[in-house]
């Protein structure tokens, strides 16, 4: 696995989301997706996915006529280094703000009250 992922941009999210949900793409069919949202041409596409590859974000399967890529991170490892980077830059490490930020800004539905409280149990060790 990688030992340092590099931190996507929105654009490099946006195409990772696609392979994290659909698995291995061609450049088109990313290309189409992208071009639907907003005017991006193919070239652009394709050296997008180029970079994403030298980061080490997606491998690419060069067997066929068209080049194939999939995703080379995981999204949970993706998501985990992204939160702590947020974290660390925007709440100074602090979990307990970043939390209360997220919570203060909407109110909670009952089950995501619920699975934070269950969260909470299983990281004090203790089952209620």
């Amino acid at each position: 696995m990688n030992h340092k992922i590099h931190k996507p941009t929105e654009a490099e999210l946006e195409i990772l989301q696609m392979l994290w949900n659909h698995g291995s793409i061609t450049v088109r069919d990313i290309n189409t997706f992208l071009a639907s949202k907003r005017d991006v041409g193919y070239t652009t596409t394709l050296k997008m996915l180029q970079i994403m590859h030298e980061k080490g974000l997606v491998v690419r399967d060069e067997t066929a006529r068209s080049h194939v890529y999939e995703a080379a991170v995981t999204e949970s490892d993706t998501r985990a280094h992204l939160l702590d980077s947020f974290m660390e830059t925007a709440f100074g490490g602090s979990s307990a703000n970043l939390v209360m930020q997220a919570l203060g800004r909407r109110q909670p539905s009952r089950t995501e009250l619920d699975q934070i409280r269950k969260l909470l149990d299983d990281m004090e060790g203790g089952e209620s």
